[in-house]
């Protein structure tokens, strides 16, 4: 097309982000990102001024599921909610402009009813991957009790296996540890971690929760997905969260408090025998999906999202870092 007698300008093909293939060297306008495509041997590309392609985007994620609750003590103690599964993966090749779903699952709560386990926490998902919450403690409810599966699976109770692992490809998760013996201390055990297995109570001990995972991606290191501690029945001393003490610790004094690490079982219940108060188990932290990407980049979230998203960002040398903490719906990556 010559128009080099035309001051006006040359309309070319427009319209929302397509994978539909092309000749390559095909020009189109995006109207999704407002931004200039050419098509290479496989797929659309953005342009940069002066027609430079742009480079791939690489992306850094770590998944992580919502924690199970730990189980309540009515008629004895509670095992210790398994951790969140646990999932990172690095340099995944993402596309500017494409639509991406992510979820946050959230920490569960223990159960009120004397006969009922604690829910599963939630689960956590994005891009094509998906990690499984952790497994909801038990009651004293059954003989014998065994724990509940989940991303790491909860403790038993009463010589109860605890609950498996059920960790997708690449993820982390572990089983619950078994429970006490009968004749003992009704012992709960701990709830598995993304590192290691929950503990096994025996006849005066509850079971500690199964240790973390330590990783980086926000430039400093924290540990995610760490199991609670099993519930104990009289005075004994009671059972530590995974990664000494970063999962729910077990009390005999009260309910036990909700960790405030990512993916964090919950601890088991207890029962005080001097003051006969049956309390009931810890409650389990949520979730996060946490992305690092290059700072030429930025993330835009769905509009009316439900739950709402709740994120924050940080710079860690050339790279931002994105932590998702809560909700559900898309999200896109567009140049800044």
């Amino acid at each position: 097309v010559d128009m080099s007698g035309n001051t006006g300008a040359l309309e070319i093909a427009k319209g929302a982000t397509t994978a539909a293939v092309a000749p390559i060297g095909t020009l189109r306008a995006n109207t999704t990102t407002n931004r200039m495509e050419v098509y290479t041997s496989t797929s659309w590309r953005a342009l940069k001024e002066g027609g430079n392609v742009l480079p791939d985007l690489a992306v850094d994620y770590l998944l992580v599921a919502g924690g199970g609750a730990g189980g309540n003590s009515y008629g004895a103690s509670g095992s210790g909610g398994g951790a969140g599964e646990f999932l990172y993966k690095t340099a995944q090749s993402l596309a500017n402009g494409v639509q991406y779903n992510i979820t946050i699952g959230a920490g569960s709560i223990c159960a009120a009813s004397p006969n009922s386990p604690s829910p599963n926490g939630g689960d956590s998902t994005f891009n094509s991957d998906t990690t499984n919450g952790g497994g909801g403690g038990v009651n004293a409810e059954a003989l014998p009790n065994p724990g509940i599966s989940g991303g790491s699976g909860s403790g038993g109770l009463f010589n109860g296996t605890g609950g498996s692992s059920l960790k997708t490809a690449g993820g982390l998760g572990n089983s619950g540890g078994a429970g006490g013996p009968v004749s003992g201390r009704y012992t709960g055990g701990g709830g598995g971690g993304a590192s290691t297995a929950g503990g096994a109570g025996a006849s005066t001990l509850a079971g500690n929760g199964g240790d973390g995972e330590s990783n980086s991606i926000t430039g400093t290191a924290v540990i995610y997905s760490a199991g609670g501690g099993g519930g104990n029945y009289g005075v004994n001393p009671t059972a530590q969260g995974g990664s000494s003490g970063i999962g729910g610790n077990a009390s005999i004094t009260g309910v036990p408090a909700t960790p405030t690490n990512y993916g964090c079982g919950g601890a088991g219940g207890s029962y005080n025998g001097p003051l006969t108060i049956a309390y009931q188990g810890g409650n389990a932290s949520d979730g996060v999906v946490i992305l690092k990407y290059p700072n030429i980049y930025q993330i835009n979230f769905t509009v009316g999202a439900s739950p709402a998203f709740s994120s924050s960002n940080a710079t860690v040398g050339t790279d931002t870092v994105t932590t998702i903490i809560a909700g559900s719906g898309t999200i896109t990556f567009s140049l800044v």
